[in-house]
C-alpha cells in the first residue's frame, strides 16, 4: 500500500516536472518566436539593413564660407553630424560613465543592467535604468510615438532590443557613440553634439573641456531642467554628478574631479542658433529662396526632391568669413552707430520727424498707409473691426518690446507711434566681390535682419544718383575717343525732350562754372553740366545698351535725366557693372555658391559664373583713371585724409534728391564694393546734405571695410597698382593734363 502511494506521488511529481519543462521550453520558444517575428518585421515595422545604414534623421543644411566657417543653417531640427574622431575623449568618457558603464562589454542589450533595474522595480528601490546607449540610439533613430499603453510600450521595448543588437552587428562601438551623440536633444534648438557645442560654448566638439563635456552629457537626463542658461545651479549639480561618475570609473583622478567641480559655468558664449541671428543673415535668406527653386528643378536620382531643411546638404559659398565679419562690423559701427545717432540728433524735437517737407496731413497719410500694412491691422480687419475702431486701438498706449537700435527695451507706447519710431531707422546695403572672379566675398542686406528683413542688395531698387555718371563718361570716351584730360565747357546744357519740353539740369555748386574743365575734374566734382553735355552728344540709348551688357536688368527709362542717376537699380547690379572697369572691360556676373554636397560629402551640383566684354581695355582703363581722380581730389577724397587708406583706389559717390539715398561705389585692384544708405521709407531722410550725402553716409562703410581687410595679413591683399594694358593709346602723357592739352589742343571742346 505504501509503495503504491509512493509510486503515485512520484508519478505526479514527474508529471508536474514535465509540465514545468513544457512551460519553460514553450515560453522560451515563444520568446524566440516573438523575437524572430519582430526581427523579420512580421509584427510591425522593423528597420532593414539599409535603414540602419542610412537612418532617417532630420539633418540641418549648412551654409559654409569658402574658408570653412559655418555661416548658418536651414533646419527642422538643428542637427549636423559629427564623426567619432571629432569627439574628445572626455566627452566619450562622460557619456559612458553616466549612461552605460558596461557599454564596451555588452552586445547591445545588457542583461545584468536589466536584472538590476527589474530588481529595483520589485523592491521599490532606484537601481538605475536598464537601457544601454545602443538601445537609446535605437529609440532615437526609430521613435516610439506618443499615447502608447503599457502593452505597446513593452512590445516596443522588445523591438528596441532587436534593433540594438542589429546596430551592434553593423556598427563599431565608436560609430554607435558618435551616432548617439548626433541624435540626442540638448535643448535650445540644439539637436546633436555639434549644434550643442556651438550653441552653449561657440565651439566645435573637439574643443570642449572636461567640465563642458560633463555639463552637456548631464543635460541629456532632462534638457529643460538642467539647462545651464535658465537653471545654472541645477545644471552645475548635475554636471558634478557626471564628473563623480567619471572619477568612479577611472576616467578622472580625484584631484581633477574636485578641480572641475569648483569651476563655475560660463555661458558668456551662449548663442541661440536661430535663422534670424548669426553671420550673413540676409545672404542666407537670399540663398534659401534660390536653393528651394534649385531643389524643385533638380530631383534626386530616385525622382524625389531634395529638402533643404532635412537632407543635411552642405552649401559651399564664395563668402570669405573674415571679410563678411568686417563688412557687418563696418555697417554696425557706422550706420547703426554713429550715423544713426546723427540722424536722431538732427530730427530731435522737429515736427513730423523723420519726414522731410511733409505736411501734417501728408505725414498722417504716410503713417496710416504703413499701419494698414501691419499684421496687427490685417488681423483686426479680418475680425470685422471698422477702420475707426482699429485706429483707436493703434493710438492706445500699450506695454511692448521695442527695438532701440541695439536691443529690445520694455516700454509703453501706442502701436501708431511705434510705426513712426521704426521709420526713423537708417538702413544699409553692402556688397563686395573679388574683382577678377566675380566671387561675392561679403553681403550685408541691412542693419538688423530680425527687425528689417527687406534686403537692400538683391531686392531693393533705389535711385543711384551720381554713381551712374561713370557709365556716361565711358560711352563718351569709347565712342567719341575722349580722354580724362579732354576739356568740356562747364555751362548749363539744355536738352529738348520728345514731348516738346526741354530739360536743363544745374550743378550742385558754382565751382568753376563757366570755365573749361577736364573730364577728370568734372567727374571728381560731380558736375551735372558736363554729364548733360555728354548725354546730349551720345544719347541715353547708348548708355542703356552698355549697362545691359554689364548685367543690369532693372528698368532704365530712356530719358536724358539718367545721366544724373534718375533710375532705380539694385546694389548687386551696380557692383557688377562698376566692376567691369576694374576687370579691364570684362563683365563678370557676381555669384554666391560654388558647389552643393550631400551630408556625406558627395558633390551633387557645381556652379560658376558668366562673363561678357562690353567695353575694350583702353576705355575701361580710362574710366579707372577718371574714378581715381574722384578719390584723389574729388568727393571721395576723405578716403585719404580721414581714413588714411593708402592702397590704389577708385570710386564714385552719389546722392539723390533730398538726401533720400547715399551711395558709394569703389574698388581696389582686388576688390569691388558698393554701399547704399537710406531709410526704407523714402520720405524719411536727413535734412542736411552735409550728413545725408553719399560721401558722409555710405563712403565710411566702404572705408572701414577696406581698412580692416587690408590690415589683416591673413587675407594677403597686395597693394599693386591697377593693371595698365600695353597700348599706344594709354601713354602716360595722355593722363598728364598739362602735357595732353598742349599735344591735343584741337581735341578740346570749344565754347
Amino acid at each position: 500500500m505504501g509503495n503504491i502511494r509512493k509510486k503515485s506521488k512520484q508519478k505526479s511529481n514527474n508529471k508536474a516536472l514535465t509540465w514545468l519543462w513544457r512551460i519553460f521550453i514553450g515560453g522560451f520558444a515563444t520568446v524566440i518566436l516573438i523575437f524572430f517575428l519582430i526581427s523579420v518585421g512580421a509584427l510591425g515595422f522593423m528597420p532593414s539593413f539599409e535603414d540602419l545604414e542610412n537612418p532617417k534623421t532630420n539633418l540641418a543644411t549648412e551654409i559654409i564660407s569658402e574658408d570653412g566657417y559655418v555661416l548658418g543653417k536651414y533646419y527642422v531640427e538643428n542637427r549636423s553630424p559629427a564623426q567619432y574622431y571629432q569627439l574628445p575623449d572626455n566627452l566619450i568618457n562622460a557619456l559612458v560613465a553616466t549612461e552605460d558603464a558596461r557599454f564596451y562589454k555588452h552586445s547591445g542589450v545588457d542583461v545584468r543592467a536589466i536584472m538590476r533595474a527589474l530588481f529595483g522595480v520589485l523592491t521599490f528601490s532606484n537601481r538605475g535604468g536598464g537601457s544601454t546607449i545602443t538601445q537609446q540610439l535605437a529609440k532615437n533613430l526609430f521613435p516610439r510615438g506618443e499615447d502608447r499603453n503599457m502593452f505597446e510600450i513593452v512590445f516596443i521595448k522588445l523591438k528596441e532590443w532587436v534593433v540594438a543588437v542589429k546596430l551592434e552587428r553593423n556598427y563599431s562601438k565608436n560609430e554607435i557613440l558618435a551616432m548617439y551623440l548626433n541624435t540626442v536633444d540638448f535643448g535650445n534648438l540644439s539637436h546633436g553634439i555639434n549644434s550643442a557645442a556651438k550653441t552653449y560654448f561657440d565651439k566645435s566638439p573637439k574643443d570642449l573641456t572636461a567640465e563642458e563635456s560633463a555639463l552637456l552629457i548631464g543635460m541629456l537626463k532632462a534638457p529643460s531642467k538642467f539647462n545651464p542658461k535658465r537653471h545654472p545651479e541645477d545644471a552645475k549639480k548635475r554636471r558634478n554628478v557626471v564628473l563623480s561618475q567619471m572619477e568612479k570609473y577611472g576616467y578622472l583622478t580625484e584631484n581633477e574631479c574636485n578641480q572641475y567641480k569648483e569651476t563655475e559655468i560660463d555661458m558668456s558664449h551662449f548663442k541661440l542658433q536661430d535663422h534670424r541671428v548669426g553671420s550673413a543673415t540676409y545672404l542666407r535668406e537670399y540663398l534659401r529662396l534660390k536653393l528651394q527653386k534649385w531643389a524643385e528643378e533638380n530631383p534626386k536620382p530616385d525622382g524625389s526632391h531634395w529638402n533643404i531643411y532635412k537632407d543635411g546638404l552642405k552649401i559651399y559659398t564664395t563668402i570669405n568669413y573674415k571679410m563678411q565679419q568686417y563688412a557687418e562690423d563696418a555697417v554696425k559701427e557706422w550706420v547703426a552707430g554713429t550715423l544713426q545717432e546723427q540722424f536722431f540728433k538732427e530730427w530731435k524735437g522737429k515736427k513730423n520727424a523723420p519726414f522731410y517737407n511733409l505736411s501734417d496731413e501728408e505725414t498722417q497719410k504716410n503713417l496710416t498707409k504703413a499701419m494698414k500694412e501691419t499684421d496687427r491691422y490685417k488681423e483686426l480687419k479680418k475680425n470685422g473691426w471698422s477702420d475707426e475702431k482699429i485706429r483707436a486701438n493703434f493710438e492706445t498706449p500699450v506695454q511692448m518690446w521695442l527695438f532701440n537700435g541695439k536691443d529690445e527695451i520694455d516700454t509703453v507706447m501706442s502701436p501708431f507711434d511705434s510705426i513712426r519710431h521704426m521709420k526713423s531707422f537708417l538702413n544699409c546695403g553692402f556688397l563686395a566681390i573679388e574683382s577678377k572672379t566675380g566671387k561675392v566675398r561679403a553681403y550685408v542686406g541691412g542693419v538688423n535682419f530680425e527687425y528689417f528683413k527687406y534686403d537692400h542688395v538683391t531686392t531693393s531698387r533705389r535711385q543711384v544718383g551720381s554713381t551712374f555718371k561713370p557709365f556716361v563718361y565711358t560711352v563718351a570716351m569709347q565712342d567719341a575717343e575722349y580722354y580724362p584730360c579732354t576739356q568740356i565747357p562747364n555751362l548749363p546744357v539744355t536738352i529738348d525732350l520728345p514731348n516738346g519740353q526741354s530739360w536743363t539740369p544745374k550743378n550742385s555748386s558754382k565751382y568753376k562754372e563757366g570755365q573749361m574743365v577736364t573730364l577728370s575734374e568734372a567727374l571728381a566734382n560731380s558736375m551735372n553740366n558736363v554729364s548733360a553735355y555728354l548725354m546730349k552728344r551720345i544719347g541715353p540709348a547708348a548708355v542703356i545698351n552698355l549697362l545691359r551688357k554689364m548685367g543690369v536688368q532693372s528698368d532704365i527709362p530712356e530719358v536724358p535725366a539718367i545721366c544724373l542717376g534718375a533710375c532705380e537699380l539694385k546694389l548687386e547690379e551696380m557692383v557688377g557693372a562698376i566692376n567691369t572697369f576694374n576687370n579691364q572691360g570684362v563683365y563678370i556676373k557676381p555669384y554666391y555658391i560654388t558647389k552643393i554636397c550631400t551630408s556625406k560629402g558627395q558633390i551633387i551640383a557645381t556652379f560658376s559664373t558668366t562673363q561678357e566684354e562690353p567695353i575694350d581695355k583702353v576705355s575701361a582703363y580710362k574710366t579707372v583713371r577718371l574714378m581715381q581722380g574722384v578719390v584723389l581730389e574729388g568727393t571721395a577724397a576723405r578716403l585719404n585724409y580721414r581714413y588714411k587708406l593708402n592702397m590704389p583706389m577708385a570710386g564714385k559717390t552719389g546722392t539723390t534728391d533730398d538726401n533720400a539715398d547715399g551711395w558709394f561705389m569703389g574698388y581696389t585692384p582686388l576688390l569691388t564694393a558698393g554701399v547704399w544708405v537710406g531709410c526704407d521709407d523714402r520720405q524719411a531722410h536727413f535734412r542736411s546734405t552735409a550728413l545725408g550725402q553719399g560721401a558722409n553716409s555710405a563712403l565710411p562703410v566702404w572705408a572701414l571695410f577696406m581698412k580692416k581687410c587690408y590690415e589683416d595679413p591673413t587675407l594677403k591683399l597686395t597693394k599693386d597698382e591697377f593693371p595698365k594694358p600695353d597700348n599706344e593709346l594709354l601713354k602716360q602723357e595722355y593722363f598728364d593734363c598739362q602735357t595732353y592739352n598742349s599735344m591735343f589742343k584741337t581735341k578740346n571742346i570749344e565754347f
